[in-house]
């Protein structure tokens, strides 16, 4: 592109523009007006509502009016995601009162001890430093506060769960354990141990508890299992034997009838057999014993803890 300039003093004068050139013009002719409008635009919106201008005033109305249908639209989208934030944290809350409630009832809890449904007294004077002064929640502040407090019920049920889930394997687990006396008398016949043979006189060791009673008195299962032995021994008489799972098994001899049968599952302290004096006896009485993979132990031992739990269990109903 060639551009001749005359003057009537000076001769005339040619200059040649290139690509670069034009391009140049055209860059600085946008900056200009860029800046030109952005001027006027800063003008307006700062000074414009000194200025007695209708059409100025006009513009700026509708300016302000969309910013404000803008920051409505925006707080209203953000307080219905919060609202349905909120009902699902209403939700979690009631499912965890109620894990909470049966944990607590697992436990041993007392109601009166704590509470779920009650809401914890709380309080203190307003701090006021300067380092932390205080000051009202933006619309970013409180929406991360309730993401943060979903997450922590999120953690808290799943706590809860896995204290539930423990709990009710030991309870599971202690209903199993041969720990209530299968005859309801309020002493033993003969002990765990070495004892005289009431038949033969000679030193033997005796590997269970006898409890002396009446013929007829009812039998019941120490602990809840799977009958696995109801039959007729030559020197146990009458015989039941019940698995309690985790190799312990009781054997309930001298019975004068047997109430269940192989294959049946009892529960804890259920009626299963009738004492009497059915083969090598002297009398009517139940030959108890406990077995723990195989080899005999103190029955004792497992009745006294029982009795230690359940002396601990009525304190805390007390």
């Amino acid at each position: 592109m060639q551009i001749i300039l005359l003057h009537p003093r000076f001769m005339a004068k040619s200059i040649t523009l290139g690509v670069r050139h034009i391009a140049l013009l055209i860059v600085i002719m946008l900056v200009v007006v860029s800046g030109s409008t952005a001027g006027l635009l800063y003008l307006a919106t700062q000074h414009g509502a000194g200025w007695n201008l209708p059409f100025m005033q006009n513009a700026l109305s509708r300016m302000q009016q969309q910013d404000g249908n803008k920051t409505d639209r925006y707080v209203k989208e953000n307080i219905a995601a919060m609202a349905i934030k909120l009902g699902e944290m209403q939700a979690e809350m009631m499912r965890l009162d109620a894990l909470g409630e049966r944990v607590q009832g697992l436990a041993g809890v007392q109601p009166q001890e704590f509470n779920f449904r009650e809401k914890p007294g709380r309080g203190g004077i307003e701090y006021s430093s300067s380092r932390h002064p205080p000051h009202d929640l933006s619309m970013s502040e409180f929406q991360r506060t309730l993401d943060a407090l979903a997450k922590d019920l999120g953690y808290r049920a799943d706590y809860l769960n896995v204290v539930e889930t423990t709990l009710m394997n030991e309870k599971i687990r202690i209903k199993l354990l041969p720990t209530i006396a299968p005859v309801n008398v309020s002493y033993n016949a003969s002990g765990y141990g070495w004892r005289l043979d009431p038949i033969t006189g000679r030193s033997a060791f005796h590997d269970g508890l006898d409890f002396a009673a009446p013929v007829g008195t009812a039998i019941i299962a120490a602990a809840g299992g799977m009958v696995t032995a109801a039959e007729y021994h030559h020197e146990f008489g009458n015989l039941l034997e019940i698995d309690h799972g985790n190799s312990i098994v009781t054997r309930y001899a001298h019975a004068s009838k047997l109430l269940a049968s192989v294959g049946d599952i009892v529960r804890r302290g259920q009626h299963v057999a009738n004492i009497g004096s059915t083969g090598r006896s002297t009398g009517a009485h139940l030959h108890f014993e406990v077995l723990v993979k195989g080899v005999q132990q103190n029955p004792q031992k497992f009745l006294a803890a029982g009795a230690s739990q359940g002396k601990l269990v009525a304190l805390q109903e007390n």
